[in-house]
């Protein structure tokens, strides 16, 4: 009877520690469980934020795209149209300087005319009438003029801008020195010194105001400042030409060149 009790007493405690042994397994697993999915959960969460953090970045940088992209094709469209004005101002150029070669040669069939003793008196292009030469030192100051003015019709310019500038010195007083100061400055247009040749149409029109060489001289000085870029200071310049010499031959001219300008933002 004691044995018997003695193993049903060892049977129950090897029972009992088993069970609490499974128990305490079962809690560990349960709980190392919850811990995987916990992070499980976490990692997702943390997932999902950088998903959604990087598809805001996307669309801030799709935004900035479509954004540089409209700007860009703003960009070709305000190229566009300045090449479309700058070709037509380039061509309004090409016509001034053949208008004003025109005028250099109407100049120079008068002189011609003048040295040829053909008649008594000359008429200029603004319908001026001047004397010819009554002495051998009128005559010096015509052909000193006319070799100044033939090496401007050859398009040698620095060479007509030396000849010109030598007149000017040595025939200040001569009734071709404003002519002569608007050659100067044409040839230093020819030659790209477009400062240099507004100051010396600005010279003739402070110098000679009344001058028949005054509208084309203003005109000249716009087309300078044109292609330095002084696009208002020209319009002014222009709408004064227009205003003052409304009857001068260059005036069509010049309102076809400000019609251009105003197109131009």
């Amino acid at each position: 009877m004691d044995k018997l009790q003695a193993s049903l007493a060892i049977g129950l405690y090897l029972f009992a520690f088993n069970s609490q042994a499974a128990l305490f397994d079962d809690t560990e697993a349960r709980k190392k469980i919850l811990d995987v999915e916990a992070k499980s959960v976490a990692n997702h969460e943390l997932q999902a934020a950088e998903v959604a953090d990087l598809n805001k970045r996307l669309d801030i940088q799709s935004q900035g795209m479509l954004t540089m992209q409209n700007e860009i094709e703003l960009l070709k469209q305000e190229i566009s149209e300045l090449r479309g004005a700058l070709e037509v101002a380039n061509h309004g150029l090409v016509t001034a300087e053949r208008r004003q070669k025109d005028l250099y040669a109407d100049n120079d069939a008068r002189i011609r005319r003048l040295e040829s003793g053909a008649s008594p008196t000359a008429t200029d292009e603004d319908g001026n009438v001047e004397s010819a030469p009554a002495t051998t030192a009128d005559a010096d100051v015509y052909k000193a003029y006319k070799t100044a003015y033939n090496l401007s019709q050859e398009n040698k310019h620095k060479e007509a801008y030396e000849a010109f500038d030598a007149f000017i010195t040595q025939f200040p007083e001569s009734k071709y020195t404003p002519d002569a100061i608007y050659g100067l400055g044409y040839s230093q247009f020819a030659l790209k010194n477009y400062q240099s040749s507004i100051a010396s149409q600005q010279k003739l029109l402070a110098v000679y105001p009344n001058s028949a060489k005054a509208p084309n001289a203003m005109y000249s000085i716009a087309n300078s400042q044109i292609q330095l870029g002084q696009v208002n200071s020209a319009k002014k310049v222009l709408q004064s030409l227009i205003a003052k010499y409304p009857g001068a031959a260059i005036t069509p001219n010049a309102k076809a060149r400000l019609k251009v300008l105003e197109t131009i933002k």
